[in-house]
């Protein structure tokens, strides 16, 4: 019988002290392993042309404040864009926004199925707020080519345009004109 007390106290004590504790203690790591397991299941994979965007929507703009005689003091420092990335509040927003202009049909229009994206990366020159430089780019597209593999591309880019290899405007040029032609010549043998 006192073996059973004993037990009986500690669910007790176990049940106050898990009730006492805030939600987010326990209910924070599953919830967002599972949003986020749920969320990379769940995209949709959209067909190559919509990994390029519309170019009458969203042409490439370029920051005025950066160009290549200013370079060392602006994109090739590191941590730069972090100072000049709008806020997610703004991005959120015109994301909304985009993806009806897009066009994109109810399923598959969804906030979590595509990063705002500068079309000319913060990394190489582009305007951060312009309408015109962010589109919703897909994460998932046929061939692999979604925002990630755009990412990739940026910061080669980036990296030549630091290292003297390639001016600013011809960077520019390549990620605006078409980042999956400019992506094969950088990564193809």
């Amino acid at each position: 019988m006192l073996m059973y007390k004993n037990q009986t106290n500690y669910l007790i004590m176990g049940i106050l002290l898990f009730t006492a504790l805030p939600q987010s203690a326990f209910a924070g790591s599953w919830h967002e392993h599972w949003h986020h397991h749920y969320k990379n299941n769940h995209i949709p994979t959209f067909s190559r042309q919509a990994a390029l965007p519309d170019r009458h929507l969203t042409p490439g703009v370029r920051n005025p404040k950066v160009t290549q005689s200013n370079i060392y003091q602006t994109i090739c420092v590191r941590g730069y864009t972090r100072t000049i990335r709008p806020p997610e509040h703004y991005t959120e927003s015109l994301k909304r926004k985009q993806i009806r202009q897009y066009g994109y049909p109810a399923g598959r229009n969804k906030l979590w199925f595509f990063e705002e994206d500068h079309l000319m990366s913060l990394e190489l020159g582009g305007s951060p707020t312009s309408p015109q430089n962010l589109w919703p780019e897909p994460l998932k597209t046929q061939g692999g080519w979604g925002a990630h593999t755009k990412d990739r591309l940026e910061n080669r880019l980036n990296h030549m345009v630091c290292d003297g290899q390639m001016s600013l405007r011809k960077a520019q040029h390549l990620i605006t004109h078409n980042w999956i032609k400019a992506y094969r010549a950088m990564y193809s043998p």
